[in-house]
């Protein structure tokens, strides 16, 4: 799976860790920044990095981290298409990709520590949307809510 991983300076240390993990389990990762703890890098910013990469195809999901996951969740969360989920525990990260088709995984770096974050992350990447008729249904009305307030 080709997967986009970005983070703000407060997410830059789990971002190496979990980046090296997806490349180990054979990913392909998509290092979006930032590169280094300094300096300060403000979190739309990477989330919309990653966010355009999903959206453009160039990777099929991404992983967004900052200090504690609601910014770049509330960010990531404007751009048409993108399903994102701040997720805190393994049960979360592949239930919403199991049931709600989530794209894009939104940590916070100060809130978990490393091997729950790992854990998360694996999950988040190793699950699939099940499509089942419950899940598809509830999938379109969460479509139809963005076509209704997305200008064209």
């Amino acid at each position: 799976m080709k997967i986009a991983i970005a983070a703000d300076h407060a997410g830059y240390p789990l971002k190496s860790i979990l980046a090296a993990d997806l490349m180990a389990s054979g990913h392909e990762v998509h290092d979006l920044g930032t590169h280094a703890p300094t300096p300060s890098v403000d979190y739309p910013d990477i989330a919309t990095l990653a966010c355009e990469a999903v959206r453009s195809g160039n990777v099929d999901r991404a992983i967004i981290l900052c200090g504690s996951g609601v910014g770049v969740t509330v960010a990531a969360n404007k751009f048409p298409g993108i399903r994102a989920g701040l997720c805190h525990d393994h049960y979360s990260a592949h239930q919403g990709v199991e049931h709600d088709d989530m794209n894009v995984l939104c940590m916070g770096a100060r809130i978990l520590g490393q091997e729950p974050a790992r854990e998360i992350a694996a999950a988040f990447v190793s699950a699939l949307f099940t499509a089942e008729e419950r899940h598809a249904r509830r999938l379109e009305k969460v479509n139809a809510i963005e076509a209704k307030y997305t200008k064209r």
